[in-house]
């Protein structure tokens, strides 16, 4: 089962995607509400994808991926941005997003992108 780590600072998001990845045969290994917590629990879990939202306190999501993939570079992290953010996105994957989800979330393509990248 692969494992997934939840990256945002909203709890229905996080709440969101918990039951749509696990509807899907995910397995959450963990859930943080900011970058630096995504970190730490990156480092701690070694999930196989990291879904990571732009937009959070403490230390953003573009921030957090910097980092994360510096020390990991095969690090699957897809980034989940809201409508009207697509100028982070570029730079998301310049810095090594593998992909991105906009919202609001849609099951399918949520579920189609995490396979998408853990077959490439």
């Amino acid at each position: 089962m692969k494992q997934v780590l939840i990256v945002d600072d909203a709890p229905f998001v996080r709440l969101t995607l918990k039951n749509m990845l696990e509807k899907n045969g995910f397995l959450i290994a963990g859930e943080a509400t900011n970058g630096q917590e995504a970190i730490i629990k990156y480092f701690q879990l070694k999930p196989d994808v990291v879904t990571m939202d732009i937009s959070m306190p403490v230390m953003n999501g573009i921030t957090a991926l910097k980092q994360i993939i510096n020390k990991d570079p095969q690090a699957n992290v897809i980034m989940v941005t809201a409508v009207g953010q697509e100028e982070f996105i570029k730079e998301a994957v310049l810095n090594g997003a593998k992909y991105f989800i906009v919202k609001p979330l849609e099951e399918e393509f949520v579920v189609n992108t995490i396979n998408r990248i853990l077959t490439c």
